[in-house]
């Protein structure tokens, strides 16, 4: 149903893997199956979003599906609906339109559809009443049903270190100003260096402060993270920042990173301004 979950269910399979399609006519499933075959194993676990924007094409949505059945093709067919209360308040406060209903009233386009879908929610594998759920529940019930594993996929943390003089990653969920900390940039030896140079970081950790610093960073880190995953969070963005990205940014990400992978998390390190300091100073 339009405006039961669609765009929160197609999330959450590509966070599993699958290569998602939105809105694809159903005349053009086969074809697409055939270009999948082509791949050589490359496409393997395809999720379609088939829905009534699909207009006189949606009506050969069963005829696709015969193909596929003849082509060996295993598919099943996901459902989500809710209560047309529901549905009306999600329309109101996104200020879409129905796609059944340019000018006209919600209601009864909400007739309409649920009529035109009736066959295909009675071949479905699974029906989703999504009129209770949050997004990250229906991304949770979502991932629980379609994971290889059965569960949902791990958090993927990014650890970022950057330069405040530079500003503020924008993906950023969490932010960290270690700018307190000893700068390796007054000590002639280490100016020219950067944090993934062990006489940076070996200078960095002989400081106590330094060290308790990491302690607690990654206590806070690890306690927020099933928080996050619990809400249906895929990625959460860690910033650490000091003046210009190159020193003690760098040595603290690298570490927590290392911490992080430690404990069995998925983690991936960028290091955004590590040479732009740099270059701006030489300029």
């Amino acid at each position: 149903m339009s405006g039961a979950g669609k765009t929160q269910a197609i999330r959450s399979l590509e966070d599993l893997g699958y290569f998602c399609v939105d809105n694809l006519p159903p005349t053009f499933i086969p074809k697409f199956a055939e270009l999948c075959l082509e791949s050589e194993g490359k496409i393997r676990r395809i999720a379609l979003v088939v829905d009534i924007r699909g207009g006189e094409f949606f009506d050969s949505t069963f005829e696709a599906l015969e193909q596929l059945e003849k082509m060996g093709f295993v598919y099943q067919i996901l459902f989500l609906e809710a209560a047309d209360e529901a549905l009306i308040r999600r329309f109101k406060e996104t200020r879409r339109r129905h796609p059944l209903a340019p000018e006209g009233r919600i209601v009864e386009a909400l007739k309409v559809e649920r009529r035109r879908l009736e066959e295909l929610r009675g071949r479905a594998n699974v029906i989703i009443d999504t009129t209770e759920l949050t997004p990250a529940k229906l991304r949770q019930q979502v991932a629980a049903i379609f994971s290889r594993e059965g569960v949902t996929p791990r958090l993927t943390i990014s650890v970022v270190s950057f330069g405040f003089k530079f500003g503020l990653p924008v993906d950023a969920d969490l932010v960290f100003d270690v700018r307190f900390l000893p700068n390796p940039h007054y000590v002639e030896s280490l100016r020219e260096l950067d944090g993934n140079d062990a006489p940076v970081r070996d200078y960095l950790f002989k400081w106590p402060l330094t060290q308790r610093f990491m302690t607690k960073l990654l206590d806070f880190v690890h306690f927020l993270i099933p928080h996050y995953t619990s809400e249906g969070k895929s990625q959460l963005v860690v910033a650490i920042g000091c003046t210009g990205g190159q020193h003690r940014s760098v040595v603290v990400v690298n570490r927590l990173a290392e911490m992080l992978r430690g404990r069995g998390h998925r983690v991936l390190v960028e290091h955004r301004d590590i040479e732009r300091d740099r270059r701006v100073d030489e300029a």
